[in-house]
Parts: C-alpha cells; sequence; structure tokens
C-alpha cells in the first residue's frame, strides 16, 4: 500500500516547486499531530507552541499545497505534453490504465485530498479555538499588546475571555473581529499602530451585547457602602479615611434615583464629543416621558472648536462611557501607593514612606532598566541621607517596599508603548473637570433656557467620612456611642431619605 503512495510522491515530485511543497505538506502535517499530542498529554504549555501548532504550521500546510499544482503546471509548460501523456511517463502504467475512474492514481488523489480536508478542519477549528483565548490576545504581538496582557492579568475580569466584550455574539461579530485582527496583523508586521494605543476603542460592541450579559441593570438596587483608605506625605503617614454611600440604583422610569440611571432600560441619555473621543462633550441630551429630548450644550466651546461632523451623531450612554477601564486599568500613581500601603506590601514604619515612594514611583525614567535602578537609589539614597539608623533596623522592609514599586511601575508603564501616568484615565468618580463625571455634570452644560446639569456632591452618593481619622464621620445628630449601631441607624435614615426623594 505504501508503494502506492511513494509513487504518488515520487510522480509530482517535479521540480523544486513540487519538492518544496511535498516537504512542507509533509513536514506540517506531521509536526502538527506532534504536537497537539504533545500539549493534550501536558508536555507543552507555552502559548508560543499553541502560535506555532495552530498558525504557522497550517499556513505552511497551505502554502505546500498550493506548490504542489504550480509546480505541476509549470513541467506541464516546458515539456509541451498533454496532462494524459505526462501522467503516463511519471507512473507506472498499472496507475494509470484506461479505466480511469477506478485507477489507483486518482484514488490515491481522492484519499490525499480527504485526508487534506479533514487536517484543515481540525487545524482550523483548533486555530479559531485558540484565537479565542486571553493567552493568544495578549502575547501574539508581544510589543503591542503586553501592557493591555499585563493589566488584564490583574483585573477584575482576568478570568473573562478578551472575545466576550471585544468580539461579542454571532456569526457578524465574528467576521468583524477577524478582518479587524488582519489589519492589526498588517500594523503590528509595519510599525503602522500609535502609540499609546488610542482610546476609546471603537469596534466595541454594544454593552447590552457584553456587559450586560453579567451585570444586569435592572437589578442595581438602593446603594453601597464604599470606603477609601488613603495616607498622607508626613513623617508617619497618617492614615485617612473616605466613606461614601453610593446610590447605585437604576431608579424607576423618569426618576432621577441613582447613578445607575443613566443607563436604565427606560432611560436614554445620548451626548456627542469632540472627535468622538468622549472626554469632551458638546451637546447631552436626555429623553423626557413625553418621548421627547431636552438638550444641554456646552456653553465653554465655539462653534471653531468643533467640526460639523462631530454633532452629526449621536452616542447612545451605556456601561464604558464611564467604567472606560473596567479590565486594563491603569492606576495613577498615589492610588497606587495607597493600595499597597493598606495590604502590607509597602510598610508603613519607615518616616516619610508615602511620600517617598511616590516620589520615586514618579521620576521620570525613560527605559525600565533605569526605572528599576533609579526607584532603588532614589529609597536607599533617601534613607542613606536622612535616616541611616532606620535604613540599617530596617533595612530588609525598604527592600520590600523597592520590590514592590518596581513591579508597580512595570505595572502601569511601558516606555516602548509611549504609555506612562495618566494615559488612560478611568472616568469613574471625578478627580478633577476634564475626566469623569464632571464631563456632564458641571455648571456650563446648558439647555436654551438656562438650566443646567444637576452637579451636586449628593446626587450620586452620601459622605459619612471625607478625609477623616475614622472610617465614618456621622451626622452631629447621631450621639450613640456604639459605632455599629450609630453606622446602622445612620445609614437607615439614609436609606429612608433616599427613597422619599
Amino acid at each position: 500500500m505504501w508503494n502506492k503512495y511513494l509513487n504518488f510522491i515520487r510522480g509530482i515530485s517535479v521540480n523544486w516547486y513540487g519538492k518544496t511543497g511535498i516537504i512542507l505538506t509533509t513536514s506540517s502535517f506531521i509536526t502538527f499531530l506532534v504536537l497537539e499530542v504533545a500539549r493534550f498529554s501536558g508536555i507543552f504549555t507555552n502559548q508560543y507552541i499553541g502560535l506555532i501548532t495552530y498558525l504557522l504550521l497550517p499556513t505552511l500546510f497551505v502554502f505546500g499545497l498550493i506548490l504542489i499544482p504550480v509546480g505541476w503546471f509549470k513541467y506541464k509548460g516546458t515539456r509541451n505534453k498533454s496532462t494524459w501523456e505526462l501522467l503516463n511517463e511519471r507512473f507506472p502504467d498499472e496507475d494509470v490504465e484506461a479505466r480511469r475512474t477506478g485507477s489507483k492514481l486518482f484514488l490515491t488523489i481522492a484519499l490525499l485530498t480527504g485526508a487534506n480536508v479533514l487536517f484543515l478542519g481540525l487545524a482550523s477549528m483548533q486555530t479559531l479555538h485558540f484565537m479565542d483565548q486571553p493567552v493568544f490576545c495578549g502575547t501574539a504581538c508581544h510589543s503591542v499588546m503586553n501592557p493591555e496582557w499585563t493589566t488584564y492579568q490583574d483585573s477584575p475580569h482576568a478570568r473573562v475571555k478578551c472575545v466576550e466584550c471585544h468580539v461579542g455574539e454571532g456569526i457578524d461579530a465574528l467576521i468583524d473581529s477577524k478582518l479587524n485582527g488582519a489589519w492589526q496583523v498588517i500594523s503590528a508586521s509595519f510599525n503602522l499602530y500609535e502609540k499609546p494605543i488610542p482610546t476609546p476603542v471603537h469596534q466595541l460592541r454594544p454593552a447590552r451585547e457584553t456587559c450586560e450579559k453579567c451585570h444586569w441593570p435592572a437589578k442595581f438596587y438602593g446603594s453601597r457602602l464604599q470606603t477609601e483608605v488613603t495616607y498622607k506625605p508626613d513623617s508617619v503617614s497618617t492614615l485617612r479615611y473616605t466613606t461614601l454611600n453610593l446610590k447605585i440604583d437604576g431608579g424607576p422610569e423618569a426618576s432621577y434615583a441613582g447613578i445607575h440611571w443613566h443607563i436604565a432600560e427606560k432611560n436614554t441619555v445620548e451626548y456627542t464629543s469632540i472627535d468622538d473621543e468622549r472626554e469632551t462633550m458638546i451637546e447631552v441630551r436626555a429623553e423626557q416621558p413625553d418621548g421627547s429630548f431636552r438638550t444641554y450644550r456646552n456653553t465653554r466651546l465655539a462653534s471653531g472648536d468643533y467640526s460639523a461632523e462631530d454633532t452629526e451623531h449621536y452616542r447612545v450612554m451605556d456601561c464604558v462611557d464611564c467604567h472606560n477601564r473596567a479590565t486594563h486599568i491603569y492606576e495613577q500613581p498615589e492610588r497606587a501607593v495607597d493600595s499597597r500601603m493598606r495590604v502590607g506590601k509597602i510598610p508603613r514604619e519607615p518616616p516619610f514612606i508615602k511620600r517617598e515612594a511616590l516620589a520615586a514611583l514618579t521620576n521620570n525614567y525613560n527605559t525600565v532598566e533605569s526605572a528599576m535602578t533609579g526607584i532603588a537609589n532614589h529609597l536607599n539614597g533617601y534613607y542613606r541621607r536622612n535616616h541611616p539608623e532606620v535604613l540599617r533596623s530596617k533595612s530588609a522592609e525598604i527592600d520590600s517596599a523597592i520590590t514592590v514599586l518596581q513591579e508597580t511601575w512595570k505595572r502601569n508603564i511601558h516606555p516602548e508603548m509611549n504609555i506612562t501616568w495618566g494615559s488612560y484615565p478611568s472616568h469613574i468618580g471625578h478627580p478633577n473637570e476634564n475626566i469623569g463625571c464632571f464631563r456632564c455634570h458641571n455648571s456650563y452644560m446648558k439647555t436654551d433656557d438656562g438650566d443646567t446639569i444637576d452637579n451636586d456632591c449628593t446626587l450620586c452618593h452620601s459622605i459619612l467620612a471625607n478625609e477623616s481619622s475614622e472610617p465614618f464621620q456621622y451626622l452631629d445628630t447621631i450621639t450613640d456611642k456604639e459605632p455599629e449601631a450609630a453606622l446602622k441607624h445612620h445609614l437607615q435614615q439614609e436609606f429612608l431619605h433616599y427613597f422619599i426623594e
């Protein structure tokens, strides 16, 4: 039986095209099978083996298949003979006997064609499956996607596949994603991409098709208590609390009940922004009970500040207009230091540790190597000059802080992509008037009759403590000596006041 296939291989190896095609198809097929067995058995787990197995090998296989007929037609052209004459020359008589439909040659071709189709089908299914894995999205274009891969692995959605948000469901979404992926491959290959990658990502599927598969706005009820811990840049890194009672309710149909009113199914909020970057608003409009829209215009903008195209298409507000960094979260330096001090990764005992850690983290470093050296030199140098006794007695704690700060810098700063502090701000909250809630909730978004969008602090939350030494700075009317009882009483009053309003 094997002689039949060997004869066939010899017969089609008519020139270097055919020989190269045979080598590529045979070697890639065998290597694919070996690597598949190794991956399933756990011998190989490296993600780059997947790239070789599911992308490189099938590509080589197809390229080899193409070379074989190319070689045959080249051979036919040089010999100036018919296909049948060439078959009789290249194959034994018994393989190309007159009963062509039952000849061994054509049976061999049929079997090998079936094997090729089976292999390509299996490889295609495995390739699509592999390309749906986060490890492929994060490592295929390492220099480009490494920042997003780094932040993804340390995010609330680290167990959610990239394709669940970036592709969505349905054949249309799949086709769009593959076409977009093809352009990304070209951009990465020829260095055509911007650094940093611009946001927002306009190709994202609507939140109702992605986010709301898990997060159901209709089930956002009442309020949620949130406490932020910060440290002052003084000698003892004084602990401070800010406690907010966030009103997260989606609210009833025509009531501004809570934060998620903006995306409740029965409410519609739309806006236009300069260059569609969703930061500087031009107009914001909210649907009224009668179906009309109440429009607020940015009175700080002149007509020349934006183009007519910017005002042509309104975007319907959804989850990612506020939760724009729901997964790929880049920290701000002060919050990064505070969060690591809170969990004990950065010790609080060394004097001025908060101030010096922040200074070490935010110095201007051009490369990863200079950052690692600079952070270590800054902290060691400060304590060597100003507190040598601390450097001797707490050298282990300072070394630990240096390591944590170095890891924090590498997580958030990526010089190869021009990503630095503030490159990707989050729109959750309102750290300043240019981002977050204050993009719309400000005094210069006005209707024609002068009304503005409400920007009162208590619209979205009640403040229970603000930079306080205790987690709850209660109202003066609360005098209960037991903190838990006082908190319970206060929240009950907040709850009643919230729903009575």
